[in-house]
């Protein structure tokens, strides 16, 4: 079988540069909540899977908290080990395979931004079982997929009504879809991305040994430029949270 590719190594350096500018959702959305969740601690081992070019995984380091970060794209982790701090421990591996670490080793996994363009998920979920400590965490942030669906969701403007809506035209079957790295631009550039109905991810972590302690969901923190419409969009961006966080604790 044709092995897919979702990884965003392709676009490595425009996603590097990307999440350093200011006014990001990664940095104004997901990463203080991150932290508030999270709650890191010296001495804490946390893995950052699927890391990319080390975003997050910098931010958690200045915790005092001990750093593993990996990613399948080799150019992203040569990019993560470049721009962060010696005591960041990188890897290139894909996230259903963790051979560099022991079993029961860590007590923190994230997934940010990365189940999405996971194709086996369960795999994953395993993975991240054999690693972490009993009573470790597992914290997943994604697209949220209720609201969030590739080619099947999207903004609509109800002129009657004179008000913005999010509208869903698929939900429950799950799919896969290319989506562009580079929005409007070099087409040829995409990843895969899978949508999977929520009871997807419960089942698939229930089945890993996993038990879901906690669930947020996030709104963008963006505004609309004045305009007629402007209120109607910043009033339904209150409503429709774009990203979910899932928190699962490894039981015994």
């Amino acid at each position: 079988m044709e092995r897919k590719n979702t990884s965003w190594g392709v676009a490595a350096d425009w996603y590097h540069e990307h999440l350093e500018k200011e006014g990001t959702y990664q940095k104004e959305v997901v990463l203080p909540n991150l932290l508030r969740i999270l709650a890191l601690k010296k001495g804490m081992r946390i893995l950052d899977l699927a890391c990319g070019s080390g975003f997050f995984s910098r931010a958690f380091a200045e915790t005092g908290a001990e750093v593993i970060g990996s990613d399948v794209a080799t150019r992203l982790i040569l990019i993560a080990r470049k721009e962060s701090p010696k005591n960041i421990a990188f890897h290139i591996a894909p996230a259903h395979k963790l051979d560099f670490l022991p079993s029961k080793s860590v007590d923190l996994i994230t997934i940010i931004f990365a189940a999405q363009n996971i194709e086996n998920i369960d795999k994953v979920f395993a993975e991240c079982a054999r690693v972490l400590k009993p009573r470790g965490s597992l914290v997943i942030v994604m697209n949220h997929p209720a609201f969030r669906v590739p080619k099947r969701s999207g903004w609509g403007w109800d002129e009657e009504k004179k008000t913005q809506y999010r509208r869903i035209d698929g939900y429950m079957s799950e799919s896969m879809e290319k989506i562009q790295m580079h929005p409007g631009d070099r087409p040829d550039e995409y990843t895969l991305s899978f949508h999977r109905p929520l009871q997807v991810y419960f089942k698939s972590l229930r089945k890993n040994g996993f038990a879901v302690g906690s669930l947020e969901e996030w709104i963008s923190h963006k505004k609309s430029e004045p305009g007629t419409r402007a209120a109607a969009e910043n009033e339904i961006r209150k409503e429709i949270p774009l990203f979910l966080m899932l928190q699962a604790v490894r039981m015994e």
